[in-house]
């Protein structure tokens, strides 16, 4: 028995429906609705990988369309009511947002997860010289500090792409756990072995600013996942090299994998985006214009003695080696 209806809870349909409920009479209708994923057997692809993205994307509903007609939550594939709440999603066409490899990054994202708690062999940490101690601390506390753009940046827009495509959501849902993590890694890094947190400037802040204030999508897309993330991967790469034991290697190789991820996407996602809009010469012009100006900051932004002497003193293995 349902609960006698109130005035102050139910509109009339509601009523109506639990009276009907409280004779024994259902509504059914959601058995008798069109189906059009009715009796669709998705299957892996490779049994030992599992059920991917992709395998469901081929059996229903893969590719989305290049502009969907409704603005809903509702998943791609299924039945909206006609009078379903425009959700005001601003990003509505495919190519502002898409990118060929994006379902692929998903998979290898969720199956990549790493733990900066469990994974990292904090054990092999040894005491340093304090030069060198010094110098991993600033490089930790530098990157601690540029890595959560990653994760603000796309929690700004991503409320505003439409769920039509939700595997760059879903994407990017990773990329922010991927930064957090990375936030958590070098932060533990640097407060782990006797040195702490080092020194944070103004110019690294600007950048920053630039990356979440970004006027589009697109164009912050451009600056932080080929310009930023693409840089921070080479200081990835360098640091593995640098790294003092293996404890350093491991949390290089593992932000690295990471990193490769989101660079990947944002590049092949600007591919998309120059291939597949409106304008293409205009876009092209555009992006170049972007890709001028924020280059021009990078030599002033690196040129710094809080980046580069720290990894002076790592490749020389001390300051009287530099």
């Amino acid at each position: 028995m349902v609960s006698p209806v109130t005035d102050t809870i139910y509109n009339s349909d509601q009523k109506e429906y639990i009276e009907g409920l409280n004779r024994g009479t259902f509504d059914l209708q959601w058995l008798k609705d069109e189906r059009p994923t009715f009796g669709v057997h998705a299957k892996p692809k490779n049994p030992e990988r599992g059920l991917t993205l992709q395998d469901i994307n081929n059996a229903f509903a893969g590719e989305p369309e290049d502009a969907p007609t409704t603005r809903v939550m509702a998943p791609r594939g299924s039945i909206v009511d006609d009078d379903a709440p425009d959700m005001g999603y601003e990003y509505n066409e495919k190519y502002l947002v898409w990118s060929d490899n994006v379902v692929a990054l998903y998979e290898e994202a969720t199956a990549r997860q790493w733990s900066a708690t469990r994974d990292i062999p904090w054990d092999k940490l040894k005491k340093l010289p304090e030069d060198l101690e010094r110098a991993q601390c600033q490089i930790a506390t530098f990157l601690s500090e540029v890595e959560m753009i990653a994760s603000d940046f796309p929690a700004k827009w991503l409320w505003q792409m439409n769920q039509h495509y939700h595997e760059v959501k879903m994407f990017l849902c990773t990329q922010a756990m991927d930064e957090a993590r990375h936030l958590e890694v070098f932060r533990k890094r640097a407060l782990a072995n006797g040195g702490g947190l080092m020194r944070c400037l103004t110019g690294t802040e600007q950048f920053l600013k630039t990356i979440l204030h970004a006027p589009t999508y697109v164009q912050g897309s451009f600056l932080m996942h080929v310009l930023g993330e693409g840089l921070v991967l080479d200081i990835f790469r360098g640091g593995e090299f640098l790294a003092q034991n293996e404890t350093e290697k491991e949390i290089y190789r593992l932000c690295m994998q990471d990193e490769a991820r989101h660079v990947s996407y944002g590049t092949m996602h600007l591919k998309y985006y120059l291939e597949n809009c409106p304008d293409p010469e205009k876009a092209l012009t555009d992006m170049h214009n972007l890709a001028d100006i924020a280059e021009m900051g990078i030599p002033g932004f690196l040129t710094n003695p809080f980046i580069i002497e720290p990894l002076a003193v790592l490749m020389g293995g001390g300051v009287k080696h530099i």
